[in-house]
């Protein structure tokens, strides 16, 4: 079991394919990332949202606790949010982060949500929300296993 991140979009800019790959080869199970790249939308606001919103509703089974980035979630510390992952690791549950497309998500995604977790009430270019997550993550997994990394 590992992380899946599923997002809208292009493949990683090259400086942001080097913070994942950065991170990435650091995290080990369940905490390392497996990517999934879906197609942004050609269409613009509230039909980009359904379109892109149905697609990422389609890629998600029913079992997967589903963790959608959006600015207006909620605020975690990083022991937080390892707290909350390493509880779904330990049931043995199937973690899904989602990041939206340019115009977010739709209500009917926002309602599957398990969690809305917001990184900053500020809004990060979706390049850069990944290399982000991707180091949180690791972040979480030094947190979990009580080394160094994160200091109080």
């Amino acid at each position: 079991m590992s992380t899946t991140v599923l997002a809208i979009g292009k493949k990683h800019e090259a400086w942001v394919a080097d913070g994942i790959a950065r991170y990435g080869k650091r995290l080990r199970k369940p905490f390392d990332l497996s990517w999934r790249l879906l197609p942004h939308s050609s269409k613009e606001h509230d039909a980009a949202r359904a379109e892109e919103s149905a697609k990422v509703l389609h890629a998600l089974k029913p079992h997967q606790h589903v963790i959608l980035l959006d600015e207006r979630g909620t605020n975690l510390s990083s022991p937080e949010l390892s707290y909350h992952l390493q509880r779904q690791y330990d049931a043995g549950t199937e973690v899904v982060m989602v990041i939206g497309g340019a115009f977010g998500v739709n209500e009917e995604l926002h309602s599957r949500a398990n969690l809305t977790w917001s990184l900053s009430r500020l809004v990060f270019p979706h390049q850069l929300v990944r290399m982000i997550l991707t180091e949180q993550l690791y972040r979480a997994q030094e947190i979990s296993a009580g080394r160094a990394y994160h200091h109080v």
